[in-house]
């Protein structure tokens, strides 16, 4: 006669904590030689724009997810005035040793001579005020107050259209130590403004006199202070955060 099969004592309490207790610890453990593995295969890897090709071909993958998500009439949230800071915190300090009295804006344009535009002609287009929640890389933000014209209202005064219709603008400050890469659709989204007034006076040294960008859609490391050329182009311009293992779109 066939034996019946003795039934399996069910496990005791101690005996399910101690098995999930070893479960967990293999996991970590497994995980950890993964991780040390990974981390000495980036360490011997060489850089590409500031960070290992491996990390910066995961930026790359980031970078194109959410800009084919970006919607121009998506708009950053925006406050009234009484909830803009009175004393606006300033993010960042390269590129502003250079003060210079004779100040003009230098525009590139695709096709003839560039561009000088003074703070004149740019503050007789109309002009847009945004007040919306500034983000720092850093982890802070602040609610603030800016007035200038916009990027897309000073393209059709200054007839740079052709430029516009490529996939990025570039901004340098006047001494070239800082500089920025913009995808052309958040440039042209409503609330980009080139900045001559922080709480309805002008710029001050430390914010980027006598022009600034003001993007709401990226974070800080996008809005150059002190703007001396923009230009256009099909390719990247460099950006000076992105050479420095940061996101290229930095898109919010």
């Amino acid at each position: 006669m066939s034996k019946t099969p003795k039934k399996k004592e069910p496990l005791t309490i101690e005996q399910k904590i101690t098995r999930r207790t070893l479960l967990s610890l293999g996991t970590l453990i497994a995980l950890d030689v993964i991780g040390i593995g990974i981390w000495k295969v980036l360490r011997k890897e060489s850089y590409k724009d500031g960070v290992q090709k491996t990390l910066r071909k995961g930026l790359d993958v980031n970078e194109r997810i959410f800009s084919t998500t970006f919607s121009e009439g998506r708009k950053a949230k925006e406050y009234s005035i009484a909830e803009a800071a009175k004393n606006v915190r300033v993010n960042g300090h390269v590129g502003l040793d250079k003060q210079n009295e004779d100040w003009t804006l230098q525009v590139m344009r695709t096709q003839g001579e560039p561009l000088s535009i003074t703070l004149d002609q740019l503050k007789a287009l109309p002009k847009t005020e945004v007040i919306f929640d500034f983000k720092c890389i850093e982890g802070w933000s602040q609610v603030s107050h800016w007035g200038g014209v916009r990027f897309s209202d000073f393209v059709k005064a200054f007839d740079l259209t052709a430029g516009s219709a490529m996939n990025y603008v570039g901004l340098q400050t006047p001494d070239k130590q800082y500089y920025v890469g913009i995808d052309m659709p958040s440039a042209m989204q409503e609330q980009t403004i080139l900045a001559y007034e922080v709480n309805g006076a002008p710029l001050p040294p430390e914010h980027g006199y006598p022009l600034r960008l003001i993007i709401p859609v990226k974070y800080g490391i996008k809005h150059l202070k002190r703007i001396g050329t923009i230009f256009f182009s099909n390719d990247k311009p460099a950006d000076y955060w992105a050479e420095r293992g940061y996101d290229y779109f930095s898109g919010l």
